[in-house]
């Protein structure tokens, strides 16, 4: 199962520091991925650069290490050719809506059945602590010393504008609610975000897990996702921050089912008679 790692925990240097909230996040991740009974050789994680786009190489599974800002491209290719893989991008909030934004963007257009995974924690933790496309308006760093003069990124609001598919946030302190949506993610037909808010405990010394316990809240259970309007007003709450599934839209085709090459069946590309019989072809005009 996707829990039993090849690598001893004890014997191999893990690139983050103690107590940052990547460690609950690898942790939720496996746990999900063991009770979906997902087998390593059908996951495949992709990332971009970054301490979070580092998380892929502590999981037995297939993965993919790009560029900066370029995961969800080679994620919705990956998806493309093997609709039967469960795909997962995962990269930190500068990675994804920084270098990555005009990424994000158009993969929410496309639609891809793949899952968003976004270590949000404000702030560059690779690069020695520079303000991030989340960091608060007025967010000091050893760059940005009288602070921030831009509003935050909302990834929410610009998801839900653009209509994706599954769009949730949750909190890492909160480890059973990021489970539970995380598996409602990996399980969703179609471009599914979670913004996972995750303090750095290195380089951000505001938005701590005490301070993140003090600025969410749980969505309540009377909540309807399948409501764009209302998922967008609470996208937009900033005094405290809703955790949960906040939009939600199952009646969009993915960007599999709009191709050409379409199959019901997710029968991977390269087993597709067509293609065999292309391949076939190119073969004997080359001998």
């Amino acid at each position: 199962m996707a829990t039993e790692n090849s690598f001893d925990p004890g014997k191999i240097d893990i690139a983050w520091c103690p107590g940052c909230g990547n460690f609950g996040i690898l942790r939720v991740l496996k746990d999900s991925l063991s009770e979906l009974q997902l087998s390593p050789q059908d996951v495949v994680i992709v990332s971009g650069i970054g301490q979070a786009a580092k998380l892929p190489q502590y999981i037995k599974a297939h993965m993919f290490n790009g560029l900066h800002g370029r995961a969800l491209p080679p994620a919705t290719a990956i998806k493309a050719v093997n609709p039967r893989l469960t795909v997962i991008a995962a990269s930190g909030d500068g990675d994804m809506y920084g270098e990555g934004g005009n990424h994000f963007m158009h993969t929410i257009r496309r639609n891809p059945a793949i899952t968003n995974l976004v270590h949000n924690n404000m702030v560059y933790g690779l690069t020695k602590g520079q303000a991030s496309p989340t960091s608060a308006r007025g967010f000091k760093t050893p760059v940005q010393v009288e602070g921030t003069i831009s509003e935050p990124f909302n990834p929410l609001a610009v998801a839900i504008a653009l209509d994706a598919s599954f769009v949730a946030r949750v909190f890492i302190g909160d480890m059973a609610q990021t489970k539970s949506v995380l598996k409602q993610a990996i399980q969703h037909r179609g471009y599914a975000l979670v913004d996972i808010l995750q303090p750095c405990v290195t380089f951000n010394k505001i938005n701590t897990f005490q301070w993140f316990r003090e600025h969410t809240y749980r969505l309540e259970d009377s909540y309807d996702p399948e409501n764009r309007a209302a998922a967008f007003q609470r996208a937009i709450e900033t005094e405290k921050l809703p955790l949960g599934i906040i939009y939600r839209c199952a009646q969009k085709k993915t960007f599999n089912e709009n191709l050409a090459v379409y199959a019901e069946d997710d029968t991977p590309l390269w087993q597709r008679p067509f293609v065999r019989e292309r391949l076939a072809e190119l073969v004997q005009t080359r001998r």
